[in-house]
């Protein structure tokens, strides 16, 4: 789980959530918004998760923005949290390209 930007025709930004499954690559989730919050990615993750999945653990980077309630959210779902190391972000290769 990761975030990148995208500028618009009017120089503002929107922020793109996404989701990848490692083992196949592929875009499990993802949605845009110009003004992300902790609240939002936990309805994203309530969302891209709404059954019993099959993944077991989120991997996702040191951001501010997945705090205490985001975490809890993840664990809530059923997965496990995997955040990685500080400015490694070699550690999530697949989001990361």
């Amino acid at each position: 789980m990761d975030f990148f930007t995208v500028p618009t025709l009017t120089f503002g930004v929107l922020y793109c959530l996404f989701i990848i499954s490692h083992d196949w690559r592929r875009v499990l989730h993802f949605n845009v918004t110009p003004h992300p919050g902790s609240a939002w990615v936990s309805q994203q993750l309530r969302e891209a998760f709404p059954y019993d999945t099959t993944q077991k653990y989120l991997i996702h980077d040191r951001d501010a923005i997945f705090n205490t309630e985001v975490r809890e959210t993840i664990e809530a779902i059923g997965l496990k949290s995997v955040p990685t190391a500080f400015k490694s972000p070699w550690q999530n290769g697949v989001a990361e390209r």
